[in-house]
Protein backbone atom coordinates (compact mmCIF):
# COMPACT_ATOMS: atom_id res chain seq x y z
CA UNK A 1 0.00 0.00 0.00
CA UNK A 2 1.68 3.61 -1.13
CA UNK A 3 1.83 6.32 1.56
CA UNK A 4 -0.82 8.53 0.04
CA UNK A 5 -3.15 5.73 0.37
CA UNK A 6 -2.30 4.95 4.30
CA UNK A 7 -2.45 8.80 4.62
CA UNK A 8 -6.16 8.79 3.32
CA UNK A 9 -7.50 6.06 5.79
CA UNK A 10 -5.85 7.26 8.62
CA UNK A 11 -7.19 11.04 7.95
CA UNK A 12 -10.65 9.63 7.61
CA UNK A 13 -10.28 7.74 10.90
CA UNK A 14 -9.22 10.90 12.64
CA UNK A 15 -11.52 13.08 11.47
CA UNK A 16 -14.09 10.22 12.75
CA UNK A 17 -12.49 10.44 16.27
CA UNK A 18 -12.81 14.10 16.01
CA UNK A 19 -16.44 14.46 15.86
CA UNK A 20 -17.09 13.14 18.99
CA UNK A 21 -14.74 15.65 20.89
CA UNK A 22 -17.25 17.88 22.32
CA UNK A 23 -19.23 14.91 24.34
CA UNK A 24 -20.18 15.97 26.93
CA UNK A 25 -20.12 13.01 28.54
CA UNK A 26 -16.45 11.26 29.11
CA UNK A 27 -17.46 7.57 29.41
CA UNK A 28 -19.38 7.69 26.16
CA UNK A 29 -16.89 9.84 24.77
CA UNK A 30 -14.07 7.15 25.58
CA UNK A 31 -16.85 4.35 24.63
CA UNK A 32 -17.23 6.41 20.52
CA UNK A 33 -13.29 6.59 20.36
CA UNK A 34 -12.35 3.36 21.48
CA UNK A 35 -15.33 1.82 19.02
CA UNK A 36 -14.82 3.63 16.29
CA UNK A 37 -10.25 3.39 16.29
CA UNK A 38 -10.67 -0.58 16.61
CA UNK A 39 -13.31 -0.68 13.70
CA UNK A 40 -11.28 1.00 11.68
CA UNK A 41 -8.27 -0.57 12.52
CA UNK A 42 -10.34 -3.84 11.56
CA UNK A 43 -11.71 -2.70 8.16
CA UNK A 44 -8.40 -2.05 7.19
CA UNK A 45 -6.35 -4.79 8.15
CA UNK A 46 -8.72 -7.18 6.63
CA UNK A 47 -8.89 -4.92 3.60
CA UNK A 48 -13.34 -5.50 4.08
CA UNK A 49 -14.68 -5.08 0.85
CA UNK A 50 -17.75 -3.66 -0.13
CA UNK A 51 -19.44 -6.42 -0.87
CA UNK A 52 -18.27 -7.82 2.56
CA UNK A 53 -19.85 -5.03 3.96
CA UNK A 54 -22.91 -5.36 2.61
CA UNK A 55 -23.47 -8.47 3.57
CA UNK A 56 -22.39 -7.84 7.07
CA UNK A 57 -25.19 -4.85 7.35
CA UNK A 58 -27.98 -7.38 5.91
CA UNK A 59 -26.67 -10.39 8.56
CA UNK A 60 -27.52 -7.68 11.51
CA UNK A 61 -30.50 -6.49 9.83
CA UNK A 62 -31.53 -10.57 9.80
CA UNK A 63 -30.41 -10.58 13.26
CA UNK A 64 -32.95 -7.42 14.51
CA UNK A 65 -35.55 -9.04 12.48
CA UNK A 66 -35.39 -12.01 14.49
CA UNK A 67 -35.07 -10.25 17.57
CA UNK A 68 -38.53 -10.02 19.99
CA UNK A 69 -39.73 -10.10 23.19
CA UNK A 70 -39.36 -14.16 23.17
CA UNK A 71 -36.15 -14.75 21.22
CA UNK A 72 -32.94 -12.13 21.77
CA UNK A 73 -30.76 -12.88 18.76
CA UNK A 74 -28.49 -10.60 19.40
CA UNK A 75 -27.43 -12.04 23.01
CA UNK A 76 -26.81 -15.30 20.85
CA UNK A 77 -24.16 -13.52 19.18
CA UNK A 78 -22.67 -12.16 21.55
CA UNK A 79 -22.37 -15.37 23.17
CA UNK A 80 -21.00 -17.12 19.59
CA UNK A 81 -18.41 -13.94 20.05
CA UNK A 82 -17.37 -14.64 23.10
CA UNK A 83 -18.40 -11.23 23.59
CA UNK A 84 -20.91 -12.35 26.41
CA UNK A 85 -18.35 -13.85 28.41
CA UNK A 86 -15.43 -11.35 27.82
CA UNK A 87 -17.67 -8.91 29.21
CA UNK A 88 -18.85 -11.23 32.03
CA UNK A 89 -15.28 -12.01 32.80
CA UNK A 90 -14.08 -8.25 32.68
CA UNK A 91 -16.79 -6.98 35.00
CA UNK A 92 -16.83 -9.75 37.32
CA UNK A 93 -13.03 -9.29 38.67
CA UNK A 94 -11.54 -12.52 41.01
CA UNK A 95 -11.71 -11.79 44.46
CA UNK A 96 -10.30 -14.39 46.50
CA UNK A 97 -12.07 -17.55 46.03
CA UNK A 98 -15.45 -15.75 45.17
CA UNK A 99 -17.42 -18.01 42.77
CA UNK A 100 -16.77 -17.50 39.00
CA UNK A 101 -19.63 -16.38 36.86
CA UNK A 102 -20.88 -17.12 33.90
CA UNK A 103 -23.46 -15.63 30.58
CA UNK A 104 -26.55 -14.56 31.42
CA UNK A 105 -27.86 -16.30 28.18
CA UNK A 106 -31.05 -15.30 26.52
CA UNK A 107 -33.69 -17.18 28.38
CA UNK A 108 -33.99 -15.44 32.16
CA UNK A 109 -37.34 -13.97 32.35
CA UNK A 110 -38.79 -11.18 35.86
CA UNK A 111 -41.37 -12.98 37.58
CA UNK A 112 -40.38 -17.04 38.14
CA UNK A 113 -42.64 -18.63 40.80
CA UNK A 114 -40.78 -18.58 44.41
CA UNK A 115 -40.44 -22.28 45.74
CA UNK A 116 -39.82 -23.05 49.53
CA UNK A 117 -36.41 -24.71 50.69
CA UNK A 118 -36.57 -28.44 49.33
CA UNK A 119 -39.29 -27.29 46.40
CA UNK A 120 -39.20 -28.42 43.13
CA UNK A 121 -38.33 -26.26 40.29
CA UNK A 122 -39.25 -28.23 37.06
CA UNK A 123 -42.66 -26.79 36.93
CA UNK A 124 -43.68 -30.17 35.77
CA UNK A 125 -40.99 -30.11 33.07
CA UNK A 126 -39.63 -33.10 31.21
CA UNK A 127 -36.56 -35.15 32.85
CA UNK A 128 -34.39 -36.90 35.66
CA UNK A 129 -34.96 -35.45 38.95
CA UNK A 130 -31.99 -34.00 40.66
CA UNK A 131 -31.33 -32.64 44.48
CA UNK A 132 -29.54 -29.76 44.75
CA UNK A 133 -28.19 -28.48 47.67
CA UNK A 134 -25.17 -26.23 49.07
CA UNK A 135 -24.54 -23.56 51.67
CA UNK A 136 -23.95 -19.90 50.54
CA UNK A 137 -21.15 -18.16 52.16
CA UNK A 138 -18.50 -14.73 51.74
CA UNK A 139 -14.80 -14.98 50.99
CA UNK A 140 -13.74 -14.84 54.59
CA UNK A 141 -16.25 -17.99 55.00
CA UNK A 142 -18.92 -16.55 56.67
CA UNK A 143 -22.48 -17.62 55.73
CA UNK A 144 -24.79 -15.54 54.31
CA UNK A 145 -28.16 -15.85 54.96
CA UNK A 146 -31.39 -15.38 53.11
CA UNK A 147 -29.91 -14.85 49.71
CA UNK A 148 -32.50 -15.38 47.14
CA UNK A 149 -31.19 -18.05 44.71
CA UNK A 150 -33.05 -17.73 41.10
CA UNK A 151 -32.67 -20.90 39.04
CA UNK A 152 -33.92 -21.44 35.31
CA UNK A 153 -32.79 -24.16 32.98
CA UNK A 154 -33.95 -26.39 29.70
CA UNK A 155 -36.38 -29.61 30.16
CA UNK A 156 -34.82 -32.69 28.76
CA UNK A 157 -35.97 -32.20 25.09
CA UNK A 158 -33.26 -28.98 25.30
CA UNK A 159 -36.27 -26.44 25.15
CA UNK A 160 -36.91 -23.39 27.68
CA UNK A 161 -40.23 -22.47 28.82
CA UNK A 162 -40.32 -19.39 26.21
CA UNK A 163 -39.38 -21.44 23.52
CA UNK A 164 -42.57 -23.48 23.77
CA UNK A 165 -45.70 -23.02 21.67
CA UNK A 166 -47.99 -23.02 24.81
CA UNK A 167 -47.75 -20.41 27.91
CA UNK A 168 -46.46 -22.42 30.96
CA UNK A 169 -43.66 -21.36 33.46
CA UNK A 170 -41.54 -24.42 33.95
CA UNK A 171 -38.07 -25.46 34.70
CA UNK A 172 -37.57 -21.98 36.51
CA UNK A 173 -38.17 -20.74 40.33
CA UNK A 174 -36.44 -18.73 43.07
CA UNK A 175 -36.09 -19.19 46.76
CA UNK A 176 -34.31 -18.31 49.62
CA UNK A 177 -31.78 -19.22 51.63
CA UNK A 178 -31.76 -19.76 55.49
CA UNK A 179 -30.23 -18.03 58.01
CA UNK A 180 -27.17 -20.23 57.73
CA UNK A 181 -26.96 -19.61 53.94
CA UNK A 182 -27.95 -23.26 53.38
CA UNK A 183 -30.44 -24.09 50.38
CA UNK A 184 -31.65 -26.85 49.10
CA UNK A 185 -34.18 -27.55 45.85
CA UNK A 186 -34.96 -30.46 43.06
CA UNK A 187 -34.30 -29.51 39.55
CA UNK A 188 -33.58 -31.57 37.14
CA UNK A 189 -30.19 -33.41 35.70
CA UNK A 190 -29.00 -31.03 33.21
CA UNK A 191 -28.69 -32.24 29.40
CA UNK A 192 -27.10 -31.19 26.46
CA UNK A 193 -29.05 -28.86 23.80
CA UNK A 194 -28.42 -26.18 21.20
CA UNK A 195 -28.90 -23.05 20.98
CA UNK A 196 -31.68 -21.43 18.64
CA UNK A 197 -30.13 -21.92 15.55
CA UNK A 198 -32.65 -21.47 12.51
CA UNK A 199 -31.70 -18.04 12.34
CA UNK A 200 -28.58 -15.70 11.29
CA UNK A 201 -26.51 -16.76 13.79
CA UNK A 202 -26.86 -20.23 13.40
CA UNK A 203 -26.40 -19.85 9.69
CA UNK A 204 -23.27 -17.87 11.10
CA UNK A 205 -21.96 -21.29 13.16
CA UNK A 206 -23.09 -23.51 9.87
CA UNK A 207 -20.65 -21.23 7.39
CA UNK A 208 -17.83 -21.82 10.50
CA UNK A 209 -18.39 -25.38 10.92
CA UNK A 210 -18.97 -24.82 15.04
CA UNK A 211 -21.62 -26.79 16.56
CA UNK A 212 -24.71 -24.47 18.26
CA UNK A 213 -24.11 -27.12 20.90
CA UNK A 214 -24.44 -26.11 24.32
CA UNK A 215 -22.89 -28.11 27.74
CA UNK A 216 -25.20 -29.65 30.05
CA UNK A 217 -26.19 -26.66 32.63
CA UNK A 218 -28.42 -25.19 35.24
CA UNK A 219 -28.48 -21.71 35.77
CA UNK A 220 -28.02 -19.51 38.75
CA UNK A 221 -28.64 -16.04 39.64
CA UNK A 222 -27.40 -15.18 43.60
CA UNK A 223 -28.00 -12.05 45.08
CA UNK A 224 -27.73 -10.92 48.81
CA UNK A 225 -27.23 -7.04 50.25
CA UNK A 226 -24.01 -5.90 50.40
CA UNK A 227 -23.03 -9.04 47.83
CA UNK A 228 -21.74 -8.64 44.49
CA UNK A 229 -24.72 -10.59 42.14
CA UNK A 230 -23.97 -13.76 40.48
CA UNK A 231 -24.59 -14.99 37.42
CA UNK A 232 -23.60 -18.44 37.00
CA UNK A 233 -24.19 -22.12 35.88
CA UNK A 234 -23.22 -25.06 37.34
CA UNK A 235 -22.10 -27.64 34.93
CA UNK A 236 -22.29 -31.46 34.54
CA UNK A 237 -18.98 -33.62 34.98
CA UNK A 238 -17.79 -35.88 32.17
CA UNK A 239 -20.05 -34.25 30.05
CA UNK A 240 -18.30 -33.95 26.40
CA UNK A 241 -19.36 -30.95 25.11
CA UNK A 242 -17.53 -28.56 28.49
CA UNK A 243 -14.62 -28.41 25.97
CA UNK A 244 -16.90 -27.08 22.55
CA UNK A 245 -19.47 -25.21 24.43
CA UNK A 246 -20.66 -23.20 21.74
CA UNK A 247 -20.56 -20.10 23.85
CA UNK A 248 -17.81 -20.37 25.72
CA UNK A 249 -19.56 -20.36 29.65
CA UNK A 250 -18.07 -23.27 31.17
CA UNK A 251 -15.41 -22.67 33.95
CA UNK A 252 -13.40 -25.59 35.65
CA UNK A 253 -14.93 -24.47 38.65
CA UNK A 254 -18.25 -24.70 38.14
CA UNK A 255 -18.38 -28.53 36.97
CA UNK A 256 -20.12 -30.54 39.48
CA UNK A 257 -19.73 -34.24 40.20
CA UNK A 258 -23.95 -35.18 39.07
CA UNK A 259 -24.26 -38.63 41.27
CA UNK A 260 -26.78 -41.06 40.03
CA UNK A 261 -28.92 -42.60 42.67
CA UNK A 262 -30.86 -45.60 41.78
CA UNK A 263 -34.28 -45.83 42.17
CA UNK A 264 -34.76 -47.41 45.29
CA UNK A 265 -32.34 -44.74 46.81
CA UNK A 266 -34.78 -42.64 49.14
CA UNK A 267 -34.67 -39.42 47.96
CA UNK A 268 -34.56 -36.20 50.77
CA UNK A 269 -37.28 -34.88 52.45
CA UNK A 270 -39.18 -38.48 51.43
CA UNK A 271 -40.89 -37.23 47.98
CA UNK A 272 -42.19 -39.84 46.07
CA UNK A 273 -40.75 -40.30 42.91
CA UNK A 274 -42.85 -43.01 41.75
CA UNK A 275 -39.41 -45.52 41.46
CA UNK A 276 -37.84 -43.11 38.88
CA UNK A 277 -34.06 -43.07 39.46
CA UNK A 278 -32.60 -39.54 40.33
CA UNK A 279 -29.57 -37.74 41.13
CA UNK A 280 -27.87 -35.45 43.23
CA UNK A 281 -25.40 -32.00 43.16
CA UNK A 282 -24.03 -30.17 45.69
CA UNK A 283 -22.88 -26.19 44.69
CA UNK A 284 -21.48 -24.08 47.63
CA UNK A 285 -21.27 -20.42 46.90
CA UNK A 286 -18.85 -18.09 47.65
CA UNK A 287 -20.28 -14.33 47.00
CA UNK A 288 -17.95 -11.47 46.43
CA UNK A 289 -18.68 -8.13 47.99
CA UNK A 290 -20.28 -5.51 46.04
CA UNK A 291 -18.75 -3.14 43.87
CA UNK A 292 -17.85 0.05 44.90
CA UNK A 293 -20.31 2.46 42.42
Amino acid sequence: MNTEQQHRERALTDRVLASFDETGDERLRHLMHGLVEHLHDYIREVRLTEQEWHSAIEFLTAVGHVTDDRRQEFILLSDVLGASMQVVTVNNEAVSDATEATVFGPFFIEGSPQVPLGGDTSGGASGQPCWIEGQITDTEGNPVPHARIEVWQADNDGFYDVQLDQDVTTGRAHLFADELGHYSFWALTPTPYPIPHDGPVGRLLEAVGRSPMRASHLHFMVTAEGKRTLVTHIFVHGDELLPHDSVFGVRDSLIKEFAAQAADTPPPGGRDLAGQPWARARFDITLAPAQAP
